[in-house]
């Protein structure tokens, strides 16, 4: 998928999701086909460690994801031990530099300086194009959060890297993602949602959902 086609399915997510919704009786159970698709043959982002994973592939260039990110941080606050949240970024190109500098500070384990100030610096800051930014911006970017500009530079086009680009190309094809954000469940759930808050609900119920299956099981 093109950045541009990303970019455009992002929008439209963004003005469909800040419609109002009215909650009903029937909205508070998850219903496939509308609030989710079944992934076949799916598996995690991760390798299973017995936790339920909830895994969003996300794009920091995109505004509804940007938007997302406090309901993400609120909601991740409170989650039970046997949830395993994940990014995954939007590696819809090898090239993508944003989705390649996540991968480096995450190898550099530098998220908690990063994450954040990177949705900052594009949608509230704009020192950071929202489309078509450099690995050399993204270096000097980084280095300004304090990060050594070589060694995150050398992360970025690491093999290391390499490889978690092409995991995440593979995980986003197999779950038929084709926008961000996008949540997906344990590998098995791909979530449809009206609202950003909705669609933390649906992700809620379905959590809920593996965790009953995984109790029943003898």
């Amino acid at each position: 998928m093109s950045l541009r086609h990303a970019f455009t399915l992002c929008t439209v997510l963004l003005l469909a999701m800040a419609a109002p919704t009215r909650a009903s009786a029937d909205d508070l159970a998850p219903v496939e086909g509308r609030d989710y698709v079944v992934i076949p043959d799916g598996q995690p982002w991760q390798a299973t460690d017995g936790r339920i994973e909830v895994a969003e592939v996300f794009a920091y260039w995109c505004h509804v994801c940007n938007d997302f990110q406090p309901l993400v941080d609120r909601w991740q606050a409170s989650l039970p031990k046997d949830v395993r949240f994940a990014y995954v970024p939007a590696a819809f190109s090898p090239d993508d530099a944003y989705a390649r500098g996540y991968f480096a500070s995450e190898a550099l384990g530098a998220l908690d300086e990063t994450h954040h100030a990177t949705f900052r610096a594009i949608h509230a800051e704009q020192s950071l194009p929202m489309r078509g930014a450099s690995a050399d911006e993204i270096a000097t970017h980084y280095a300004g959060l304090g990060l050594d500009r070589a060694r995150f530079a050398a992360a970025m086009q690491s093999p290391a890297t390499d490889a978690r680009m092409r995991a995440a190309r593979e995980f986003i094809v197999r779950s038929g993602v084709d926008g961000t954000p996008t949540v997906v469940v344990n590998g098995i759930y791909r979530i449809q949602a009206r609202s950003l808050r909705d669609l933390l609900r649906i992700a809620d119920a379905l959590v809920a959902r593996e965790r009953a299956a995984a109790q029943a099981k003898p």
